[in-house]
């Protein structure tokens, strides 16, 4: 698939059964869920899927599953990024065999790096794959920011390095990575709560979790924003906020998971020690999700 990343992008959450084993057939469902929706792109074992509980060899099977049920109809971003150089080499290496259109890295998120260190890490794992490689910049988890200049520098030098994922919730700095620098990469935020507003300064996309419970929603919002209908845009982002909300004000990966519970495709509870959501933060995104299906007026 010729890969030109734009519009929204699913962070798929990975379902477990009773035994935490990765559950293949519902994954396959929550692919369709959001595919079937007009997503523009998945995403296998990011931050929602969460990553950081799974083997090496289950990220593998997360990738090859998303891959073998998008079936070519929409690109797959698989994140392979590691706490090593090498076995991120590795992972970006096998997805790239499986067919992954485009690979997102993480930067290792345990041992304290500096920034040069980071850049070093990705300009050898980025240069190790010939497929494009969007940036991972969440600084909360890995404790590194990759400010816009340094992107900047990373996509003039490394040729494959196409896109940046910002989760850094700092919305300066998306400002200066959409205005500034879409000439050398695409922007997609990754902070749910600036979908609206993203998009209409002129992201390339965005990344969304909350798009495992409400794609069709949001691909609407995108849609109408990319139509030059920002006023309905916005009555339905107004609309749709709450519920964008109630799954950002509490535990992400169990509220995602219980969101799409109460849509109809249970996706099992999240991977220990990660706890289940609470009954009081469960009513409230019920409520959230039952005011979104109510008719305007």
């Amino acid at each position: 698939m010729t890969t030109e990343l734009r519009g929204v992008l699913t962070a798929l959450a990975t379902p477990f059964d009773d035994t935490e084993a990765i559950d293949v057939a519902a994954l396959r469902r929550v692919v369709d869920r959001s595919i079937d929706a007009g997503v523009d792109g998945v995403v296998a074992a990011g931050s929602t899927g969460e990553v950081g509980a799974l083997s090496s060899e289950e990220r593998l099977l997360l990738i090859e599953t998303v891959i073998d049920q998008a079936r070519g109809r929409v690109p797959v971003i698989a994140q392979t990024g590691a706490t090593s150089t090498g076995e991120a080499i590795r992972l970006s290496q096998a997805a790239e065999k499986l067919g992954a259109d485009v690979l997102m890295l993480i930067t290792p998120y345990y041992e304290p790096l500096s920034l040069e260190e980071t850049v070093a890490y990705i300009k050898d794992v980025a240069r190790s794959v010939s497929i494009p490689v969007m940036l991972y910049n969440i600084p909360a988890v890995t404790g590194v920011n990759l400010d816009p200049a340094t992107v900047r520098a990373l996509a003039e030098e490394v040729e494959n390095i196409r896109y940046i994922k910002d989760s850094s919730a700092n919305w300066e700095q998306a400002l200066q990575l959409i205005h500034h620098h879409s000439d050398v990469i695409g922007t997609f935020i990754g902070w749910d709560a600036y979908l609206y507003s993203a998009l209409v300064e002129g992201a390339a996309g965005v990344m969304a979790g909350t798009a495992n419970v409400v794609p069709d929603e949001i691909v609407t919002v995108a849609r109408r924003i990319a139509d030059g209908d920002l006023t309905g845009a916005l009555s339905l982002w107004k609309k749709l906020y709450p519920v964008i909300d109630a799954l950002l004000s509490v535990s992400f990966i169990p509220a995602v998971k219980a969101g799409l519970a109460l849509q109809g495709l249970p996706a099992g509870v999240p991977r220990r020690p990660t706890a289940g959501l609470g009954e009081a933060d469960l009513a409230r995104l019920e409520g959230a999700l039952n005011s979104l299906k109510q008719p305007v007026g």
